[in-house]
């Protein structure tokens, strides 16, 4: 692992595990503005936000540790594949802001009962990911800057479908 590799690493760690400073979430944009489904490709490391069939902002994102295949149970490290709602908002997020994904829904669930596994869960958007490093790095959920997503924060209201392809 060379220097700049456990550098980023290392301020990855520290900010995983410092408490998340008070801070004000960015306002919402009007609702005309706002996303209305989210399209996330992880083999193109894509998300973008669209309104009426038309793409608003495109961003090139970051998953889990195991990015192939869609995720099966809790601590596989792999972002979930299908359709899935915003659930919530964490404005106190340890990655700067997050928007919960409704992973597991009743599909992943039969089918981690069926395994006898926990299907896991906390699937989120959120930031976190210093500019400029482009390593899969999450466990599971899909990163954006800080300042990327305070963009998608204030247009990306709660229950908004989102769509994860392979």
């Amino acid at each position: 692992m060379n220097a700049r590799v456990r550098a980023v690493a290392l301020a990855l760690l520290l900010a995983c595990t410092a408490p998340a400073p008070a801070r004000t979430p960015p306002a919402m944009a009007a609702q005309a503005q706002q996303a209305d489904f989210i399209q996330v490709d992880k083999s193109e490391r894509r998300m973008q936000l669209l309104r009426g069939g038309k793409v608003l902002r495109t961003y090139k994102i970051l998953l889990g540790d195991a990015p192939k295949g869609h995720k099966r149970q809790q601590g596989d490290e792999r972002t979930p594949e299908g359709e899935y709602r915003i659930s919530g908002r964490n404005q106190n997020s340890r990655f700067h802001l997050s928007l919960r994904v409704s992973y597991p829904n009743a599909y992943d669930q039969k089918q981690a009962r069926a395994r006898g596994v926990d299907p896991g869960g906390d699937i989120m958007i959120h930031g976190g990911t210093p500019p400029g490093y482009w390593r899969d790095w999450t466990d599971g959920c899909i990163a954006l800057t800080d300042r990327e997503i305070e963009e998608v924060w204030s247009l990306v209201p709660t229950g908004t479908p989102i769509r994860i392809d392979p």
